[in-house]
């Protein structure tokens, strides 16, 4: 039986006052999530156009060709983005629109695409914040050995110069990649997103070359900048404690940190991997393949880490049966719920005051880290009432918790300097299709209509009262 979270409370909106006038308000998207046009103006496929055309492997059969019809529609999009007053728009580029072969030349229409959207984010007053890669590698470049592949890695920074040519006149803000963790592992470990893979050797190398790849491109916008950077990269990140206080449980929460935290952090912020973690791989027979210098570029320095947080795990050492190892040999390492806390739509627990913690163990571990939140939200069967109002008031009580969260950190020293929602549109949620609605608006699909929720109300008017400032019209 799925729960919400309670209302939102006097006490989240009296920590959210404590935030800074400058504290940036925004949303995110990302681009096959909402653009469609997946056919147009010389776009070719993503592996997420190939992994929706495999039968079962997305809810429902549903796929990114419409979405929500964003590549028609941006200037309205964007229009209602400064109705509801936010500073920031964080959206990600298609790579196979602006570089359909995945090397080669500029598209001309693909990146005149995102050259329009910056001008209109900017006309409007609103900080364009592009993420770089949001999951969609070119099919050309899976069929030619994808994120396994050590060439991609060059082949990112290619792609990323070109972008950063055409718009870094313009932009400021830029994120590499967006939750190597989901593409490494997601993608070639579980099978569960694009392209579909399930070879732990396959997630290692990938987890490598999108750290390779960020650093090549962290180093070419830099040598290219013709104005002041802010590079960032975006993690998926989470707490990790042992589900009891057995040693095989401690040790499965110390494997899952090492595999889902610190494989990613370390590299780029201190320019090692962590020596367990490297421990943990022989078991399997794998090694990180790191050649000669690779640290160095992938721990180029950036400015700003980006935290997506949803929930967090508990870890189990042992299986359902009480095994502590696997019939191969392999530790158990299992994740698991909490347990008796609030749901989400998708069966997520709601865990605000973990948020807290992961920024004070990021600011304590990783000191002088800025850190953005780039993603957070959650999923909600909410519907239009009979006044077409969407009265979303579990998502706006989840979104009051977790900026409460934000700023509980921030009076104990955590430097964060910004929220940014999932997501500013419902959209197509990956696997699970158009069933889950993250959306601070509601898009009813067959007619395109857009309607702001509850909470998107809410989240202008608490940045409204944040800045001091009042609301734009």
């Amino acid at each position: 039986m799925t729960t919400t979270v309670p209302s939102a409370t006097a006490a989240h909106d009296a920590l959210i006052d404590r935030l800074p006038p400058d504290f940036r308000f925004g949303v995110a998207t990302s681009a096959f999530q909402i653009e469609g046009a997946t056919a147009e103006d010389g776009r070719t496929p993503s592996i997420w156009d190939t992994f929706c055309r495999v039968p079962g492997a997305v809810d429902n059969g549903d796929d990114g060709d419409i979405a929500c019809d964003h590549y028609h529609r941006m200037p309205e999009d964007v229009a209602l983005l400064a109705a509801l007053g936010l500073d920031t728009y964080r959206f990600s580029v298609s790579w196979s629109r602006v570089q359909p072969h995945g090397r080669g030349p500029v598209n001309p229409a693909g990146i005149g695409f995102y050259d329009r959207l910056v001008d209109e984010l900017l006309a409007r007053g609103i900080t364009p914040w592009p993420t770089l890669y949001h999951w969609d590698l070119p099919q050309e470049l899976q069929d030619a050995g994808g994120w396994p592949a050590r060439d991609t890695a060059y082949r990112f920074a290619d792609y990323a110069e070109l972008v950063h040519d055409r718009l870094g006149d313009r932009v400021e803000h830029w994120t590499t990649l967006n939750e190597p963790f989901c593409s490494a592992v997601l993608g070639h470990v579980e099978g569960v997103h694009a392209p579909g893979g399930r070879s732990l050797a396959d997630g290692v190398r990938a987890v490598h070359h999108l750290h390779l790849g960020h650093g090549l491109a962290v180093r070419r916008l830099r040598s290219a900048a013709r104005r002041p950077l802010d590079l960032a990269v975006t993690h998926l990140l989470g707490t990790s404690g042992p589900a009891t206080g057995s040693p095989a449980d401690r040790e499965a929460a110390r494997r899952a940190d090492a595999f889902g935290f610190r494989f990613y952090l370390d590299p780029i912020l201190r320019g090692r991997y962590p020596q367990d973690l490297i421990d943990d791989l022989v078991v399997h027979g794998i090694e990180i393949p790191v050649q000669d210098g690779d640290l160095a570029t992938i721990a180029a320095p950036i400015d700003t880490l980006g935290v997506n947080y949803y929930r967090s795990m508990r870890s189990s050492g042992v299986d359902g049966g009480g095994a502590s190892h696997d019939a191969h040999g392999v530790p158990i390492t299992r994740n698991l719920p909490h347990g008796g806390l609030p749901l989400t739509g998708l069966g997520w627990e709601v865990m605000p005051h973990d948020l807290t913690e992961l920024l004070l163990r990021v600011s304590r571990d990783y000191p002088g880290t800025p850190m953005v939140i780039t993603e957070n939200g959650a999923a909600y069967d909410d519907r239009p009432g009979p006044d077409g109002f969407v009265d979303d008031t579990a998502r706006t009580a989840y979104l009051a918790a977790h900026l409460a969260a934000v700023a509980e950190a921030r009076t104990r020293g955590a430097d964060v300097r910004g929220y940014l929602a999932w997501s500013f549109l419902d959209n197509f949620e990956w696997s699970y299709g158009y069933a889950q609605r993250f959306g601070l608006v509601r898009v009813d699909y067959p007619t395109q209509a857009r309607i702001p929720k509850r909470s998107a109300h809410w989240l202008r008017d608490t940045a409204h009262r944040v800045r001091g400032a009042a609301p734009r019209t």
